[in-house]
């Protein structure tokens, strides 16, 4: 019997979640065989067997999470005794039990022989299992017992709707003991609605990738010390360079290039003129940084799963269409939940662009290790003297937020100089 356990499938990954099993208990398993989806802090990607056999049990439902290194399933592969059917019954048998029916028996007080069988969980210990925080609160506030509701939520989890009804009972039970109590005598407590109950509030679970969004994000927050410059490119050029190529390229039944595509290929252009900035801080303790001599542009892209964060390798070495035609490519493997680590690892400087948004300005949190991130707002037409002439022109506003224990507020001011130098003059973009 093979133990099949949560396996590592990013360097950042600390635990994954089981989207779905493409293998049921029972079925025949080859190597390279998908035996089940997983989704981690960075994708959801697929995860194949290495060994043939018969699967035997499925230890972790679809939609729990557990952390690296935990058993997921068993894989037998006729080197061991035992009955597959009966293990994979007891594998399954926990999607259709209720909180009330998992819960461990009373263990008796003589010493019991060892099994394999999982511990007995507090009742703390199930109930953080089984409901959201939220109705965790509610059940501390209004002494609520737990144990007899059944949940309806992704995997049996406790919502706030499976309770509506007891905290109905519990605020007509203080309402009763309120109005009983004697005219003098100390009043009860009443309890006060919550401030979700007063906003109308409900839960709504985070998946894997936006979990771990928050930690590594609120932890760059937090550690470290970011500053923002901010530049304005006058892009009227930019905007007729592009006119003009995508006429051409249209003509000729090539996808067009975006103005985004135009930003990436102008930011490796000058971090080539500024390796400083394509740089990591090492740590406290390190007397060294690095400087990365590969210029590996992050985009930031907001997919159907979440943001997510590409990489396009070697960006200064590709000519436009190349740029173009990655980013495209990239930007379909996130809406399909394609990527992999190898897409997504290796970055050495970060553009997040919410500029089709309408977006004018922003400011954007480092992608650690990366030293900076560059936040591209929207082209807008604004009046600009001409020599002695108002003229409409498109303008375009940048911020790059900078660690300034690498870099210093003048190397940021000359980078986002140099950017704002190649996007007023962009023929050398296309050279």
């Amino acid at each position: 019997m093979i133990e099949i356990t949560m396996p590592r499938l990013s360097d950042t990954m600390e635990e994954g979640a089981i989207s779905a099993w493409r293998k049921r208990p029972g079925d025949h398993v080859e190597p390279g065989e998908v035996l089940v989806e997983i989704e981690t802090d960075k994708a959801t990607m697929e995860y194949e067997a290495y060994d043939a056999g018969t699967l035997a049990a499925v230890l972790v439902r679809e939609g729990d999470t557990v952390p690296i290194g935990t058993p997921i399933a068993l894989l037998d592969d006729g080197r061991a005794g035992g009955s597959v059917v009966a293990t994979a019954e007891m594998a399954t048998e926990p999607e259709s039990v209720t909180a009330d029916a998992a819960r461990p028996a009373p263990v008796p007080a003589a010493p019991a022989t060892p099994t394999a069988s999982a511990p007995a969980m507090s009742d703390a210990e199930l109930d953080a299992r089984t409901a959201s925080p939220l109705v965790r609160r509610l059940a501390r506030e209004h002494h609520l017992d737990l144990r007899a509701v059944t949940g309806t939520g992704p995997g049996g989890r406790i919502i706030r709707s499976d309770i509506e009804e007891l905290l109905a009972a519990s605020a007509a039970t203080t309402s009763v003991a309120t109005a009983a109590a004697p005219p003098g005598s100390p009043r009860p407590s009443v309890q006060v609605a919550s401030a979700e109950e007063k906003r109308g509030s409900r839960t709504v679970p985070m998946n894997n990738p936006r979990r771990v969004i928050a930690r590594r994000l609120g932890e760059s927050a937090r550690t470290i010390p970011h500053f923002f410059v901010t530049a304005v490119a006058d892009v009227e050029d930019l905007v007729r360079l592009r006119t003009e190529m995508n006429a051409h390229l249209i003509a000729t039944g090539q996808p067009k290039i975006s103005l985004n595509d135009l930003v990436i290929r102008a930011v490796a252009l000058a971090l080539r003129s500024h390796p400083e900035v394509n740089a990591s801080y090492v740590g406290d303790d390190s007397p060294t940084m690095l400087i990365h001599e590969r210029i590996n542009i992050g985009m930031a892209v907001a997919s159907d799963n979440g943001l997510v964060v590409p990489v396009i390798m070697d960006a200064d070495e590709m000519s436009l269409v190349q740029i173009s035609a990655r980013a495209r490519e990239l930007a379909a493997l996130a809406d399909a939940k394609r990527l992999t680590i190898d897409h997504m690892s290796g970055g050495t400087f970060t553009i997040s662009n919410l500029g089709m948004f309408g977006v004018e300005q922003f400011t954007a949190i480092i992608n650690p290790p990366e030293g900076a991130i560059l936040a591209v707002g929207s082209t807008f037409r604004e009046p600009v003297a001409v020599g002695d002439e108002i003229v409409l022109h498109h303008r375009m506003r940048f911020t790059m937020s900078s660690d300034h224990r690498i870099i210093d507020g003048a190397l940021a001011a000359q980078f986002l100089q140099t950017l704002s130098g190649i996007l007023e003059h962009p023929y050398s973009l296309v050279l």
